[in-house]
């Protein structure tokens, strides 16, 4: 006759390494940094100005040397970079739209099969709302953008 299986659980010390999650999180440290972030905001414009120059100047190196690895890379990477501070600089849709360029360009193989022209659509499409000053996909014209640039990924990645 056999002994019954017996089962043995280990001890989760995971918690008391990391702390005791987020209960001890000071809401006053909190406010203290929304009130510097809406000091700044007056700089928004401004350093979302800067990110578009940078995706220009990637668009740009594109056109002079050829849609290479690296030319590929760096305007992924800059695409990647108004994804991530589109919302925080007050442009939501900038982020929407950046997010379905890194989309269509995520894979680094695929990438090189990325068409050109849908690239420069949504290089396009991020100038034109920041100039417009369209900051969401409520405008009717940001919500057409967002959704035709998103539908023409999609299908690229099906294919």
């Amino acid at each position: 006759m056999s002994n019954p299986a017996q089962i043995t659980r280990p001890p989760n010390t995971l918690l008391a390494k990391v702390g005791g999650g987020f209960s001890g999180i000071n809401a006053e440290a909190i406010a203290k940094a929304e009130e510097a972030l809406k000091a700044m905001s007056g700089q928004f414009g401004q350093w979302l100005q800067d990110e578009i120059s940078k995706l220009d100047n990637a668009q740009a190196a594109i056109r002079d040397n050829g849609y290479t690895s690296k030319t590929a890379e760096d305007l992924y990477f800059r695409a990647h970079d108004l994804k991530g501070l589109g919302s925080t600089y007050q442009y939501p849709l900038v982020t929407r739209l950046a997010g379905s360029l890194c989309k269509l360009m995520d894979d680094p193989i695929r990438r090189m099969d990325a068409s050109l022209v849908l690239i420069d659509a949504h290089i396009d499409a991020i100038r034109a709302v920041v100039r417009d000053q369209i900051q969401t996909d409520d405008h009717p014209t940001g919500r057409a953008l967002s959704e035709t640039l998103e539908a023409r990924v999609a299908a690229h990645r099906a294919e």
